[in-house]
């Protein structure tokens, strides 16, 4: 599970263990789970999941392709080769590690549009392509491309991201086409907003909507996210 140090990656990595998986979590660092003060370290991530189950940790950039293959080879290595991958990771954040200013399609540098599109899109295939044969090899993979609702509809600030995730859709289409012959699933979750501790620190966000129960109102849960995964890598799809 890619970005799973924290939020809802980490619900996604913790519901496959309850399922009796083995588990690779991953983060861009050691310390970057810290960053929005969710643990210290993946180090401690990993020893709060070993409690649930059996739990190995990497870390590495997953734009770069050297880090995917070496990251894919340490799975291998300490577990098995991967049959369930969720590319979780991405985010809409700038080269800096902050929100692009601006953001939007007409005035964003350079520099941060390819970080966007990098850091979604780009990750997400390399991930993909970094465990595939295997998958392919056995006739058994399930693969799971996390979006984003604003794939589905035009943004004038956020643009990118949106950009990049209807991009992440489309190649889960085409993946799901060359590969599916072969035994291997590939599907896509598409988030709405979530308060995970990122969200919360780095948007506004209203009381009203935050404290909502009401079934089409109320923002969506990391456990929500972890429903619909389940039911994709599991016999319940």
């Amino acid at each position: 599970v890619t970005g799973s140090g924290r939020g809802i990656g980490r619900a996604y990595a913790e519901r496959l263990l309850k399922l009796g998986a083995r588990v690779a979590i991953h983060d861009l660092s050691e310390e970057a789970p810290s960053q929005f003060e969710e643990s210290k370290s993946l180090s401690e991530v990993a020893e709060e999941l070993g409690g649930v189950g059996d739990v190995v940790a990497v870390s590495g950039d997953l734009t770069e392709e050297n880090q995917v293959r070496r990251m894919a080879a340490e799975i291998r290595e300490q577990a098995t080769p991967v049959d369930i991958l969720v590319n979780n990771a991405g985010g809409d954040i700038a080269a800096d590690g902050n929100k692009a200013e601006p953001n939007d399609c007409v005035f964003i540098s350079e520099i941060d549009a390819s970080s966007i599109m990098d850091r979604n899109l780009k990750s997400a295939i390399l991930c993909c392509q970094a465990v595939s044969p295997d998958m392919m090899a056995s006739g058994y993979g399930r693969i799971i491309n996390i979006a984003s609702n604003a794939a589905f509809h035009g943004c004038a600030w956020g643009s990118m991201y949106a950009v990049a995730k209807a991009a992440v859709n489309h190649f889960t289409r085409c993946l799901a086409a060359q590969v599916r012959s072969s035994g291997v699933t590939v599907n896509c979750i598409a988030p709405g907003n979530t308060p995970t501790a990122r969200f919360m620190a780095t948007r506004k966000v209203d009381e009203k909507w935050l404290n909502s129960d009401h079934p089409l109102e109320r923002p969506c849960q990391p456990d929500d996210l972890a429903n619909v995964m389940e039911f994709l890598v599991t016999d319940l799809g």
